[in-house]
C-alpha cells in the first residue's frame, strides 16, 4: 500500500466555476469570485474585512505595511514556524525577538511573552500550530495592555475556534493560507483578515499597488494615482473560482478530516501514551489540519521516517527553528529556546488528507506499532 503525506483537495465541482471565469474572460483581480470568497470568509470568521491575496506570505507582507514596521522596531514571534511568517518583517527592517513555545500545543508560550516586551516592541505574531488556536484571551490582554499590534498567523486554522471565537477574529490582522497542503486550497493563495477598522481603507490602497483606485471607483476623485509604496496583492479570479466551492463546503471538509484525526488518535492511543500524541485543549475546536507524534529523540525519528518510507508511507518532520537558520550567520547563537529545539527534533507528521480511508489509517497504525519498542517509547503494550 502506498500512502502519500498529502493529497491536495479536489472536490471535482470546482471546474464549473472555472468554466464561468473562462466564459466571461475575467481572469485577473477583484472579480466576482474573489469578492464571493472574501464575503464568505467575512461571514464565517466574523471579521470586519477580508482581502483575498495571491499567497499567505503576501497577506503577511500587507500586515508589515499596515503596522508601519520600520528598521529598529521589534516583533515578537515563535521560532517554530515557516520562514514566511518572519520574512515580511525582516525585510521591513524589524528585529525579531524569538519566544519559546509550549510543549503541549506547540504554540507560542503566552507566559513568556511579556518579559520580552521593550520600548521598541511594535507587534506580537502568534502562530496557531496545526489548527490549535493559541491562548488568545491572555495574549490579547498583553497586547492591549502594552499597546501592541496583534497579528494571527492562522495559515493552518480555517474553521477553528477558541472559546467559540473564530481563528482570525482576535488580532488587529490575521492571515489564512490556501496552499495546496491546506484543508482547502487553490494551489497558492491567501487571505488577509482585518479586524482593526482603522486599517481597512489603507489596506485597500495597498492591495491596488498603493493607489487610491477605490476612491476613483466611488466617484470621490476624478482619477486615481499612486500614493504610497506597495505591490499587487490581489488574488486572481482563477484562484478564487477554484477556491470558492471548497469554502462553501468547509464544514464538511473539516468534519471529514476530523474523523480521520480521531481514528488516528483512537488507534494510536492503544499502544502510545498521551505525551506522544497531539494535545487539544478543551476550549479549542481544531480542524484536523495535521496529526503528529512526539518521539524520544532525533535519531529515533530519522529511523522511523526511513522505516515508514520502506512500507510505502510518507511521513515528515516539520519546521527547523528560524532562529538557527543560516541566514543569521550565528546572530542568535545565544538564544535559548529549549522547547522549540526539542519539538523541532522530535515531532513527526503522519499522512492526513481529505477522504483518507479507514484502511489507510489502520495500515499506518500497524506499521507504527511494529516499529515501536515499548521500553523505548511507551509504557503500554506494543510490538517490537
Amino acid at each position: 500500500m502506498k500512502i502519500p503525506f498529502n493529497k491536495p483537495l479536489v472536490l471535482g465541482s470546482e471546474i464549473e466555476y472555472l468554466k464561468q471565469v473562462i466564459g466571461k474572460d475575467r481572469f485577473s483581480e477583484k472579480g466576482e469570485f474573489s469578492n464571493k470568497c472574501a464575503q464568505l470568509l467575512e461571514k464565517k470568521t466574523f471579521c470586519n474585512k477580508v482581502i483575498m491575496t495571491p499567497s499567505c506570505t503576501s497577506a503577511l507582507e500587507m500586515c508589515a505595511l499596515l503596522c508601519n514596521i520600520k528598521p529598529g522596531d521589534e516583533v515578537i514571534m515563535p521560532s517554530f514556524t515557516h520562514p514566511g511568517t518572519a520574512n515580511p518583517f525582516v525585510r521591513a527592517g524589524a528585529e525579531i525577538v524569538w519566544c519559546d513555545i509550549k510543549e503541549d500545543t506547540k504554540n507560542i508560550d503566552e507566559n513568556k511573552i511579556e518579559p520580552l516586551i521593550t520600548s521598541k516592541t511594535k507587534a506580537i505574531i502568534v502562530v496557531h500550530y496545526g489548527g490549535v488556536i493559541c491562548r488568545m484571551d491572555k495574549i490579547t490582554s498583553i497586547c492591549n495592555k502594552n499597546h501592541l499590534f496583534l497579528i494571527e498567523d492562522a495559515a493552518m486554522s480555517i474553521g477553528c475556534r477558541f472559546k467559540e471565537k473564530h481563528a482570525g477574529s482576535f488580532g488587529d490582522l490575521a492571515v489564512i493560507s490556501f496552499h495546496k497542503t491546506k484543508n482547502v486550497q487553490c494551489g497558492e493563495g491567501g487571505a488577509l483578515l482585518i479586524n482593526n477598522q482603522n486599517m481597512i481603507e489603507r489596506a485597500e490602497f495597498l492591495r491596488d499597488y498603493g493607489t487610491n483606485r477605490i476612491h476613483f471607483k466611488k466617484g470621490l476623485v476624478e482619477k486615481y494615482t499612486w500614493i504610497e509604496k506597495s505591490s499587487n496583492f490581489s488574488m486572481s479570479e482563477l484562484q478564487a473560482a477554484f477556491l470558492y466551492q471548497q469554502l462553501l463546503e468547509l464544514k464538511r471538509i473539516n468534519e471529514n478530516r476530523l474523523r480521520t484525526w480521531k481514528l488516528y488518535y483512537k488507534l494510536l492511543s492503544i499502544f502510545l501514551d498521551e505525551e506522544f500524541l497531539p494535545c487539544i485543549p478543551k476550549d479549542v475546536k481544531h480542524n484536523a489540519h495535521l496529526f503528529y507524534l512526539m518521539l524520544k529523540n532525533e535519531e529515533q525519528r530519522k529511523e522511523l521516517i526511513i522505516y515508514l518510507k520502506s512500507a510505502g508511507i510518507q511521513a515528515f518532520f516539520h519546521y527547523v527553528p528560524l532562529h538557527s537558520a543560516p541566514i543569521w550567520k550565528g546572530k542568535y547563537d545565544d538564544i535559548h529556546l529549549p522547547v522549540t529545539n526539542k519539538v523541532s527534533e522530535t515531532l513527526l507528521r503522519l499522512p492526513l488528507y481529505y477522504s483518507m480511508q479507514k484502511e489507510e489509517v489502520e495500515y499506518v497504525m500497524q506499521m507504527l506499532q511494529k516499529s515501536f519498542s515499548p521500553s523505548v517509547l511507551s509504557s503500554k503494550a506494543g510490538i517490537n
